[in-house]
């Protein structure tokens, strides 16, 4: 049986959602047949094999505290089946920015009103924080090993903050960001077909990071624009 064809990030349907007596947008990307995901997403975070990814747009203020809950609901009524990742943002879903190097594609939408650097001085808090938020959705054609999709997590978010000092933004990002990196599945009794690297320098690390840092700055851009 033939493969079926790999869908690219650019092909993510655009559906609506009620919530607080509005109508929003949420995206919804089936990659044609399982990948293997790392993602700090609420819903089916972490790494494992997943069959979609869903970002949803929220209204601002939005204080639910079953955001899980509430993302697998929207996923159900999308008509995702199966394990995949959701993610959640009061960015503007339609700003969404798109680019793509040599096979490994980004997709990002950006909401940079409330932002910040990593290492500032202060407690954190342990409440729901505001819903701004970078999200970073990676695809990559190749398989990679375990070590490697921990790698790429890292050098797509190197490139976002390289991303956001490019746009003339003070911040390495918002409280809230989040990223999910979708790899082929590893090919059977093909351990050798697997990419042990994702660093910036890597062949594929080097292809991701200048797919995100394209799609990041003009959706960071675009939300400066919008926030001044």
């Amino acid at each position: 049986m033939l493969p079926r064809p790999r869908r690219s990030l650019a092909d993510a349907r655009v559906l609506h959602h009620r919530e607080q007596g509005g109508s929003w947008p949420m995206l919804l990307w089936r990659p044609g047949s399982d990948r293997r995901m790392i993602s700090s997403a609420l819903l089916g975070g972490g790494l494992g094999r997943r069959g979609w990814i869903l970002n949803a747009q929220v209204p601002p203020g939005y204080a639910r505290l079953d955001a899980e809950r509430h993302l697998a609901e929207l996923a159900a009524r999308a008509g995702a089946e199966g394990p995949g990742v959701g993610l959640m943002t009061a960015a503007r879903i339609l700003d969404r920015c798109f680019a793509a190097d040599e096979g490994a594609e980004a997709l990002v939408t950006a909401g940079i009103g409330v932002r910040g650097w990593a290492a500032a001085p202060g407690a954190g808090s342990s409440e729901p924080l505001p819903a701004g938020t970078i999200n970073i959705l990676v695809s990559l054609p190749v398989a990679l090993s375990d070590a490697a999709l921990v790698n790429a997590v890292a050098t797509a978010t190197e490139a976002k903050v390289q991303a956001l000092r490019d746009a003339g933004v003070d911040a390495s990002g918002t409280p809230t960001d989040a990223v999910c990196v979708a790899a082929a599945l590893p090919p059977p009794g093909r351990p050798a077909a697997v990419e042990p690297f994702a660093g910036p320098r890597s062949p594929w690390g080097a292809r991701l990071a200048r797919a995100v840092h394209r799609a990041t700055l003009l959706a960071c851009t675009r939300a400066a624009a919008a926030d001044g």
